[in-house]
């Protein structure tokens, strides 16, 4: 078994923190589990970008564990017109 760097070890944390987060609300776990495997093809040594997602996604925790939140928020690139 491989040993995890501490900042996996942290993203790891925070996807098991959204997923009982996600529970309470329907709808949410899917659209977690999509989230996370996207951005797991981020490559490794692309630090950087992945810190900066991990910062995003502790703001998104906060508000997924808030109990007025009813849906969660995505910026997307829109899809072009052919």
């Amino acid at each position: 078994m491989s040993r995890h760097s501490k900042l996996q070890k942290q993203v790891l944390a925070l996807y098991r923190q959204f997923m009982r987060a996600g529970q309470d609300k329907p709808g949410f776990i899917p659209r977690i589990r999509d989230e996370f495997r996207e951005n797991a093809r981020i490559k490794k040594t692309d630090v950087m970008h992945i810190e900066y997602l991990y910062r995003r996604g502790q703001r998104q925790l906060d508000q997924l564990k808030d109990t007025n939140t009813k849906q969660l928020g995505s910026f997307s690139k829109p899809k072009e017109r052919s």
